[in-house]
């Protein structure tokens, strides 16, 4: 099997470390760059300060970290639109996404708004899939998209751009946790918000995504099943442990990310083991069926 071609590849997308601190996408968002860049979240945490011109509203969606920089570029952010923030909105439970969600939501006064109870706090919004959120002037629509984390959402925007949380990468594929990530729901969402017809993909780290959003999403769902493909391709070669796996599967990608691929390969081997087509063993052993 052919590992499948990347479409970003030739489009002349912002180089790491390349992105602006704050960014105007379209006339409803405003992208701020949180400055907490590392292997897994790379440029660092994309905030967005979304809502319509003139409104005196915004909604920040995925505050990320407790940052007193990040706070000031936000707060200049709203400023700049002449904006109070009227409601926080978070897109999973990682703290790369969430840590600032209560103390911001306190700060402004706005209501945190998520899928997981734990993550909007005390007088927060559980959201359910298929709302729709008449916030600062505009609607939002609230798409389930578990599989990265099963508490996953996405919030589409009336102008067809989708904000997809650590779903899509601006640059290179997205970690299915485990335990809590599963792939087949994973799968199932990529196909969801490939359905919607996005305009654009703004993504929870790396740069947006605007020259062909449905490309970019046929490219995740054949990159994983490349990587499923190499599994047992793998696992026919001999390998008998996620060690083993990562060590073969990703012997090209530098190591300081081999933690989450083990991560994604738990995942993948769980969805082959349900389907009946590879053994796990109690010590961890895993073998082809």
């Amino acid at each position: 099997m052919t590992a499948p071609s990347d479409p970003r590849t030739g489009w002349g997308l912002p180089a790491p470390g390349a992105l602006p601190r704050t960014a105007e996408l379209e006339p409803l968002v405003t992208r701020v760059l949180a400055p907490n860049p590392s292997p897994m979240t790379l440029d660092g945490t994309n905030t967005y300060v979304v809502g319509a011109g003139g409104s005196g509203q915004a909604v920040l969606v995925d505050p990320g970290p407790d940052d007193a920089a990040h706070l000031a570029a936000v707060e200049a952010a709203l400023a700049a639109r002449d904006a109070r923030c009227v409601a926080v909105l978070v897109t999973h439970h990682h703290g790369d996404h969430a840590e600032a969600a209560l103390p911001w939501g306190a700060r402004f006064g706005a209501p945190v708004a998520a899928a997981s109870p734990a993550v909007a706090g005390p007088g927060g919004r559980v959201l359910e899939p298929g709302e729709r959120l008449a916030l600062a002037g505009t609607a939002i629509d609230v798409v389930a998209t578990p599989g990265h984390t099963s508490d996953h959402l996405a919030f589409r925007l009336e102008s067809g751009a989708v904000l997809v949380g650590d779903h899509v990468l601006g640059r290179g594929t997205s970690v299915v946790t485990h335990p809590e990530g599963d792939v087949v729901a994973y799968l199932e969402s990529l196909r969801r918000v490939h359905d919607l017809g996005p305009s654009a993909l703004y993504c929870g780290h790396g740069p947006e995504l605007t020259e062909d959003p449905g490309a970019v999403l046929a490219f995740y769902l054949a990159h994983r099943a490349f990587r499923e493909q190499q599994l047992l391709d793998a696992l026919a070669d001999g390998a008998r442990s996620v060690d083993e796996l990562v060590a073969s599967i990703y012997a090209a990608v530098p190591r300081e990310v081999w933690p989450a691929a083990a991560q994604s390969t738990r995942a993948g081997l769980e969805k082959l083991a349900a389907e009946g087509r590879v053994v796990l063993g109690a010590a961890g052993e895993v073998r082809p069926e």
